[in-house]
């Protein structure tokens, strides 16, 4: 028996997961992600290592886009296998899905006008990645899988989901080969959440592995405690309250803004913050929303307990969900405080590029980021500090105060990640450090190493490994 990993994607650095593993003849892709970094945005437009036809099938770690994006390419090259992950992330796959694609149609028809305009060619093709009709084109191939129960992939190999705890429906996913009588276990720990966090249940704890793929993206830090978060978002949200300003804060469409609006709830229901008008600004959080509210047995007992009271954060007083481009716009023209929760969580597309056009450059707002912003983003040169950004073709002074919540996240960090780790019976052969910036997923590795004197690898795009 021979197995074979190739990293394509997610490999020193965080965006665009896809890794390539191979048993005597059998193709399975884990996750197809999209990146997301300027610097890497070429690697979309490749040609993929093999031919899509000769993928057997996809499992589906979790609905991001960094973990799903380029599934419509996939599809539209000639894959026609399945699409394995559970109910809640197919049906939320499928928002983000659509809605990249609009977005992308979009840009493309925004920059080729510009372009013209400016009598220029920009870096990249002038045409979207993908369509909506491609996007749609993979709905067909998703199958659902429950967590914990065993399922034949191919044969000799077992996959079994397990809940990650990172966002609704995501997975660990364990694969069990059998192949003349030699038995393997290899772990894709995709992106494995935190305990004790809001709405959803803890990681689940695996006790076995051979090989393991995880995660570093905070594989260099730690967290600050939780209980700093509703005390922040209260300060940002008083102080700009009192200075006039707007609350604008870019934020992923999945599991982040629903967090973000269960603490807000938890601080209106605590008299902490003054009752303002909350606007989602985002289709695609919306929709996800609806998925959340249907997937109640994926909650936690606290979260499940405030929709038996009837105080779910989904529908709070001042919630707005906004639906049209022309509500969004409104939004501008509203006098006093508001807050916007709108995405990309990196700014680096949808409706929060307009709102923050319309705050950026006013002192008295403030942009909140409650999320992770990788390298070469709009988003993480904010954070950044540069005191000029381009937005939508144009540069904009950067005003505004600009606060980061760094304990939000919804990925573990490094010591929560070896706790994970330190539950298995006996040492893994490898560890494969994946999906973490170059110096994050190397101090990772040498921290792992150091506390368990196990073998810890980070992998450059494009390696090969065999497991033995």
């Amino acid at each position: 028996m021979q197995i074979k990993i190739k990293f394509l994607g997610a490999a020193q650095n965080v965006t665009g997961s896809r890794h390539l593993l191979e048993v005597n003849g059998t193709r399975l892709l884990i996750d197809c992600g999209l990146y997301q970094e300027r610097k890497f945005r070429d690697r979309n437009w490749e040609a993929f290592s093999v031919p899509p036809e000769s993928i057997d099938a996809v499992l589906l770690t979790h609905a991001h886009l960094d973990h799903c994006g380029l599934l419509p390419r996939l599809v539209k090259e000639g894959f026609k296998g399945k699409i394995f992950c559970t109910a809640a992330t197919a049906e939320i796959a499928k928002i983000i899905l659509l809605d990249s694609a609009k977005i992308q149609q979009e840009d493309a028809e925004f920059k080729s006008k510009r372009h013209k305009k400016e009598g220029r060619k920009g870096p990249y093709p002038e045409v979207p990645l993908y369509t909506t009709a491609d996007a749609e084109a993979c709905f067909p191939l998703f199958r659902n899988v429950k967590y914990k129960q065993p399922l034949e992939i191919a044969s000799g190999i077992e996959a079994t989901f397990c809940d990650a705890g990172h966002v609704l429906g995501s997975s660990v996913i364990k694969l069990k080969i059998n192949q003349n009588g030699k038995k393997r276990t290899v772990l894709f720990s995709g992106d494995i959440g935190r305990p004790n966090r809001p709405i959803l249940n803890d990681p689940v704890l695996i006790q076995e592995a051979d090989y393991i793929l995880i995660e570093s993206t905070y594989g260099d830090r730690v967290h600050e405690e939780p209980e700093d978060i509703k005390r922040k978002i209260a300060e940002v949200i008083n102080s700009t309250k009192k200075a006039g300003g707007n609350i604008i804060v870019p934020s992923f469409a999945l599991e982040r803004s629903q967090e973000v609006l269960y603490y807000i709830n938890e601080l209106l229901l605590n008299d902490e913050i003054p009752h303002l008008l909350v606007f989602l600004d985002s289709p695609m959080a919306a929709g996800i929303t609806k998925v959340f509210q249907k997937h109640r047995e994926l909650f936690d007992e606290e979260m499940t307990e405030l929709i038996e009271q009837g105080e779910s954060p989904f529908n709070f007083p001042g919630l707005k969900i906004i639906g049209t481009t022309q509500e969004s716009k409104s939004i501008n023209h509203i006098k006093g405080t508001v807050m916007v929760i709108a995405g990309s969580g990196m700014c680096t597309g949808g409706r929060i590029k307009h709102h923050l056009v319309n705050n950026i450059t006013r002192p008295e707002c403030t942009i909140m980021f409650v999320g992770y912003q990788a390298h070469d983003t709009l988003g993480r040169r904010i954070v950044d500090g540069e005191k000029e950004v381009r937005i939508l073709g144009q540069q904009y002074p950067v005003k505004a105060r600009v606060a980061r919540i760094n304990g939000f996240s919804a990925h573990a960090d490094k010591e929560e990640l070896l706790e994970w780790l330190k539950v298995l019976k006996k040492p893994p052969k490898k560890v494969f450090i994946v999906h973490g910036e170059v110096e994050s997923a190397q101090h990772f590795a040498d921290y792992i190493t150091q506390k368990t004197g196990w073998e810890a690898i980070v992998p450059a795009y494009k390696d090969e490994v065999i497991l033995d």
